[in-house]
């Protein structure tokens, strides 16, 4: 497009910037919310397409944008259908998972999820929580967050209800 690199560099690194944020604004919240696997991914690929956009020396502009609109496309796709539909959203996003319950880790969890017990404490310490057991619960969320929890009552704890390990503990 342009004789020299860098002027090239420039003018389509702006323009595609530019289109990024864009495409990224139109797209809604959910492109821009705390990734999952399939965020990590977009993510990558964004940037994967924005380095061949500037540093290509053919004319990938073009493909480049087309290919980050296919991306948004897509995203936005998966995520109108996974939250219609409970079967994708089980195939495409984790499950929470209850790590400490009423003061109690449950080992077996932090295995399977790869926790260590020390990003628990840092998880207590973070809310304020100053001994294991005045925590009622901790949970592993979907996006590899913590959720502290404190003052739980079992009966109505709504907000854990896609927690699988909470309907098995023993009251």
């Amino acid at each position: 497009m342009f004789e020299n690199p860098f002027l090239s560099t420039i003018v389509l690194g702006t323009i595609a910037y530019v289109a990024i944020i864009f495409m990224l604004r139109i797209s809604g919240k959910r492109t821009l919310s705390k990734w999952n696997s399939f965020d990590f991914v977009v993510t990558i690929a964004f940037g994967s397409i924005l380095s061949s956009i500037l540093l290509s020396t053919k004319d990938s502009f073009g493909t480049g944008i087309l290919a980050f609109a296919l991306l948004v496309l897509f995203q936005y796709i998966l995520s109108w259908v996974s939250v219609r539909y409970s079967l994708v959203q089980k195939l495409v996003k984790a499950e929470p998972a209850l790590l400490l319950y009423k003061g109690q880790i449950k080992d077996e969890v932090l295995k399977r999820e790869r926790v260590a017990e020390g990003e628990i404490l840092a998880a207590l310490r973070a809310s304020g929580v100053s001994a294991i057991e005045d925590a009622d619960a901790v949970v592993l969320e979907t996006d590899g967050s913590f959720s502290v929890i404190t003052n739980l009552n079992h009966s109505t704890a709504s907000a854990l209800k896609d927690v699988k390990e909470f309907d098995r503990v023993n009251l």
